[in-house]
């Protein structure tokens, strides 16, 4: 008997690298937490799950340990994955007594047989009575409102916390795609490692991601270039507390390789592109979610870049789970996206 046995609203999950969220049928996104948990290595005692465990990031003793159980877009730890979605399920439902549910769940594009085992196999540990798996630019399309419906060409952007996702759809179906493994996480990872090597100051996580949210531009700009932030961390030359003010101009040469290869991308994309869906897409222009799509100025530069009028989604950080509660509110007319056990 699993933990939906006595549920029966329909469940959407974008299971992200960075967060997940759940949407419920007919209420919308309900929950929304960091896909993070902090356990006791020695016991498996879980301490903390979501915005719990985020806090305790840097700063707990050394034997608790911090575990994402994706990385990459890739679910590495299936019995962690499976926690966290026990207990962001627990929590959006909040104790309601119904029936089982039918749950949809992203994924990555190009997603092995063995990852999608994986979902299949968590969705059925927490006792879904059916459960189906949608791609992630197609659930983001739906959700940011394209016409993926009818023959008409979309292109789709998805920059999520550990990769983009790179789709031409049309029709309910995909006809070019593409992913690579660079999202947010890895833009705080080379945050960090840039201000170690410039400035030897070893910082976290949690401030290489407060950076990028307040000094990452992507396309130049003498205001936001010239912005400052306090950066705070250790210094490695005295091994105590030091502080400096980081610019943006720094910040913005920091992510621009990584935000280079998403332009690179997809002009490969479109060179796959069937004449047809490519003269729709010149018309039409492509749509950026995922939390990426909300650095400052990545439109702009991805326009200059590729030659497309590139627009930011409405709320691109909920556009997958939206489009997972879309499907399932329309679900014969929507089923043919979605892959079954």
């Amino acid at each position: 008997m699993g933990l939906f046995n006595r549920f029966s609203s329909d469940i959407g999950i974008d299971l992200g690298t960075a967060n997940t969220l759940v949407y419920l049928s007919n209420r919308g996104i309900v929950l929304r937490e960091p896909s993070v948990l902090t356990r006791d290595p020695n016991t498996q005692e879980l301490l903390g799950v979501g915005s719990q465990a985020e806090a305790m990031i840097g700063r707990t003793p050394a034997e608790i340990e911090v575990v994402h159980p994706l990385q990459d877009g890739v679910i590495t730890q299936p019995k962690v994955a499976q926690l966290l979605l026990e207990h962001v399920v627990r929590e959006a439902l909040n104790g309601r007594s119904l029936l089982p549910p039918r749950v949809v769940i992203s994924m990555p594009m190009g997603a092995s047989s063995v990852e999608r085992r994986a979902l299949f196999d968590i969705a059925g540990q927490i006792g879904a009575r059916e459960a189906y798996l949608i791609e992630e630019p197609m659930a983001a399309a739906i959700g940011a409102g394209l016409p993926i419906t009818t023959p008409v060409g979309n292109l789709v952007i998805d920059i999520g916390g550990g990769t983009t996702e790179i789709a031409v759809l049309s029709y309910l179906g995909v006809a070019v795609s593409r992913s690579i493994p660079i999202g947010g996480d890895l833009l705080d990872r080379t945050i960090m490692q840039r201000v170690k090597q410039d400035h030897s100051l070893l910082i976290g996580k949690l401030m290489a991601r407060s950076i990028k949210h307040q000094l990452a531009a992507v396309y130049p700009n003498s205001v936001s270039d010239q912005q400052e932030m306090e950066i705070r961390g250790l210094d490695l030359r005295s091994g105590l507390p030091r502080w400096f003010n980081l610019r943006g101009g720094e910040v913005r040469e920091y992510v621009s390789a990584s935000i280079a290869t998403i332009a690179t991308s997809i002009k490969q994309v479109l060179e796959k592109t069937p004449p047809e869906l490519a003269a729709d897409i010149l018309e039409r222009g492509m749509i950026l979610t995922g939390g990426g799509a909300l650095l400052k100025g990545i439109d702009l530069y991805l326009s200059r870049e590729v030659g497309l009028v590139a627009q930011v989604a409405p709320d691109p950080l909920d556009c997958v789970a939206l489009g997972t509660g879309i499907v399932l509110e329309q679900f014969p007319e929507m089923k043919r996206v979605l892959l079954s056990s």
